[in-house]
């Protein structure tokens, strides 16, 4: 109970700063999993303004998607210019853990000029664990919401016009509080969690463990021949040297999760036969 009082107090404080950006309060980053679904619980018992957006990938989980229309009507859907398939081309390579265009283009482009409400918590990735509370995108970092400057850090933001401040207040939250959370408010959460799925971001997410991209090619082998489209049209270019022109294997060697140089040499042992 500690936390979630604590997380409401500091959404009614941030409050301020998101109308000094926008008039409709904070922008609220909706991904229909459970940690966006807690902050939006929090904006309501908080009594706060806001708009809630979700990002269409263009390899969204169907499941999230009329999870979200039929318990979310509220959430505004915003669409892209230019859909997972054709970044692969545009990129001339498929988006890695080190180097995830994707996001960039589907999702971190929205928000801009506004505080952005996230779900981010430090007990989700090793990355995560170094994310702060309050961060000024593209900018320097702030610690906490008490020590961000309001006044030094809206003239940076007003400036470039394109940039945001990204305000995480279940950061150190722990699944177990989140899930607490869920079921003590008894809220519906996206039918994935109980069917294997820690996180349901995208189909074949570059951060997704091995074992979620198994599950990924059995339930939508559709994805999967899309991508591999884009990948043929690489492989006619020139741009994936190194497996001599074979789709199936460039896709499985992407979602292993592996260096290219593991992968191979993994695959050489395989084929070694001993007498």
């Amino acid at each position: 109970m500690n936390k979630i009082n604590t997380a409401i107090e500091k959404i009614r404080k941030a409050e301020r700063l998101a109308l000094e950006y926008q008039d409709y309060g904070f922008y609220l980053a909706f991904s229909g999993g459970k940690d966006s679904q807690v902050v939006y619980e929090l904006c309501k018992m908080a009594g706060v303004k806001f708009r809630a957006y979700y990002n269409v990938t263009t390899i969204d989980y169907p499941e999230v998607v009329r999870f979200i229309r039929e318990y979310y009507p509220d959430v505004v859907f915003l669409r892209p210019k230019m859909n997972f398939y054709k970044l692969i081309i545009k990129y001339k390579s498929l988006p890695m853990i080190n180097r995830r265009y994707c996001c960039k283009e589907l999702k971190e482009y929205s928000g801009k000029n506004a505080v952005v409400l996230t779900g981010i918590r430090r007990a989700e990735s090793n990355k995560r664990a170094k994310r702060n509370e309050l961060e000024l995108y593209g900018h320097k970092y702030s610690d906490t919401l008490d020590q961000f400057n309001i006044d030094k850090e809206k003239q940076i933001v007003c400036v470039n016009g394109n940039d945001k401040i990204l305000f995480s207040p279940i950061i150190n939250w722990e699944d177990k509080d989140v899930w607490n959370f869920l079921r003590t408010k008894k809220m519906k959460y996206c039918q994935l969690y109980d069917e294997g799925y820690r996180r349901v971001g995208c189909i074949f997410c570059p951060n997704s463990s091995p074992k979620t991209k198994k599950l990924d090619r059995i339930r939508y082998p559709k994805v999967e021949q899309a991508i591999k489209q884009s990948i043929k049209i690489l492989c006619n270019e020139g741009k994936l040297p190194g497996f001599k022109n074979n789709v199936d294997e460039i896709f499985d060697w992407w979602i292993s999760n592996k260096s290219y140089k593991v992968y191979k040499a993994e695959k050489l042992n395989y084929i070694i036969k001993f007498d």
